[in-house]
């Protein structure tokens, strides 16, 4: 098949799924122009009206539903052969584009990536690093990792690991502040908060099912989740990290467990885990390799 068709079958099942043509211009990476013009262009061989454009919406005429299921069925078709080609020739090839937080460049992911380039020589790996919620659709992404609790989107959650959250300080501020044993016992110490990407109201600790709020009152705010993991270990206070991060540092005796019997949950004592998220569609096999490999890691004990 010619590349300008698949380009131009590819944008009319981007916007008759997406009911837009910005929006498949966007997830396709092209203009709205290009997208427009390809849709056209299939339509003017076709011979048929594909699309119905309305100031309101785009919706499917006879024609482009009949024709939506057999090019769907031959972008699957296209997205294996692919696959299987580059199995076949022993590598993955091509970018991967994604975003995870800051913490990943100290904790787990250097490992991974340097493991999967070894597997994947002609895979080039391209990351950003970010404590805010990217959208992959407007940065152009294969995927996002995000931490806390997945919320529903138009994108497709994949989950990485489950973790729990606790609060830790170092030992240096412990011996001048003393150590909390309760949540309530918080009152006049020095919390560090992270408020990326939102300020948390309130912290819920859980304990044997019983849920305790405490509204925190900082003494600092910080905007990345490195910066608060560092705070802690400097002794600037007690701060709430996830335990993939701050149990190894207890172990090593740089970090304290506070409030030890408690883990932080959602309001309703649900723990968080770490999840990635990607426009709806299949993954190239490169990227599903990636995602495994962090799933691996994270939840390796």
């Amino acid at each position: 098949m010619a590349l300008d068709m698949l380009r131009e079958i590819q944008a009319f099942v981007s916007v008759a799924h997406k009911r837009s043509f910005v929006a498949a211009a966007r997830a396709l990476g092209r203009s709205p122009s290009a997208v427009t013009r390809a849709v056209q262009t299939l339509e003017d061989n076709a011979g048929s009206k594909l699309l119905n454009r309305n100031a309101n919406a785009v919706t499917l005429t006879a024609a482009g539903e009949r024709l939506l299921q057999h090019a769907e069925r031959l972008l699957d078709v296209q997205r294996d052969a692919a696959d299987e080609l580059a199995a076949l020739s022993g590598n993955a090839q091509g970018w991967i584009r994604f975003a995870v937080p800051q913490l990943l460049a100290e904790h787990l992911l250097p490992q991974v990536l340097a493991d999967f380039s070894r597997r994947h020589p002609q895979v080039t790996l391209d990351v950003q690093y970010s404590d805010e919620a990217l959208d992959p659709l407007l940065g152009k992404l294969d995927f996002a990792v995000r931490g806390a609790f997945p919320q529903s989107s138009e994108l497709i959650g994949y989950p990485l690991w489950p973790y729990q959250r606790h609060l830790y300080a170092s030992p240096a501020y412990l011996a001048l502040a003393g150590t909390p044993a309760h949540p309530e016992q918080l009152e006049g110490h020095s919390l560090i908060l992270h408020t990326a990407p939102r300020i948390l109201k309130a912290w819920h600790f859980c304990r044997d099912g019983q849920i305790t709020s405490v509204r925190p009152r900082p003494r600092l705010r910080l905007a990345s989740g490195t910066a608060v993991y560092h705070g802690a270990l400097a002794g600037a206070g007690i701060a709430r990290l996830a335990a993939w991060v701050g149990e190894a540092q207890v172990k090593a005796g740089r970090l304290v467990r506070v409030c030890a019997p408690y883990r932080l949950t959602s309001s309703t004592g649900q723990d968080p885990q770490m999840h990635a998220v990607y426009p709806a569609g299949d993954l190239p096999a490169r990227v599903r390799d990636l995602l495994i490999a962090l799933r691996q890691a994270g939840r390796a004990p």
